[in-house]
């Protein structure tokens, strides 16, 4: 096992929707090993496989004492929304706002062996899902903004402050090869197949 980089936005696999994961062999099982590993390196809450550079459908979480992967999840949510919650992510370091997610998810995939799971939660296990399933499709978080959220956003990271705290999260990583999309804050070579 061995902690990863994490990607900063700007990344270009950040932007591109993954792959189904069609082989389950060893390779797999080792990316789920080093992603857990790398998301428990900073405390995280979750950790999608592009934002290791990793174009395939799989991401692990750990919220709330649940914890675990989900390869190729297929993502249910609620109508009703959650009260409104403050948001960030690995790959848009030092910044966070509140972002409108369902109040209700539930993943149905399979585990790194193939055997099928389904998970489902409430408050920050379903924000979770949301979010690490919005990166597997090319999506972040600031996606879902709207208003002046959206544009605070987007100035920010147009910011000289973005690209000087961006710079130091890289710098930081470098040296412990991790990230920092943490449960509190919420915001923390491709496998065969990917491109």
């Amino acid at each position: 096992m061995s902690v990863r980089q994490i990607r900063i936005v700007g990344d270009p696999v950040l932007r591109s929707p993954a792959e189904d994961v069609t082989d389950f062999g060893p390779e797999l099982a080792r990316l789920v090993e080093d992603m857990m590993e790398t998301m428990r390196d900073v405390s995280g809450a979750g950790l999608a496989a592009p934002q290791v550079g990793v174009g395939l459908r799989v991401f692990t979480y750990e919220v709330d004492g649940a914890s675990g992967h989900v390869v190729n999840p297929v993502l249910e949510v609620s109508d009703a929304e959650q009260e409104p919650g403050s948001e960030g992510c690995l790959s848009v370091p030092g910044l966070g706002f509140t972002t409108p997610r369902r109040a209700w998810a539930r993943v149905s995939g399979y585990t790194a062996a193939g055997e099928p799971v389904t998970v489902e939660g409430t408050g920050m296990l379903a924000r979770c899902f949301q979010h690490e399933c919005d990166h597997l499709d090319g999506t972040l978080y600031i996606d879902r903004l709207a208003g002046q959220s959206r544009k605070a956003a987007m100035r920010q990271i147009r910011a000289a402050e973005f690209s000087t705290a961006a710079a130091s999260t890289q710098a930081e990583r470098a040296g412990r090869v991790g990230s920092a999309f943490s449960a509190q804050t919420f915001g923390g070579a491709p496998l065969g197949g990917a491109k």
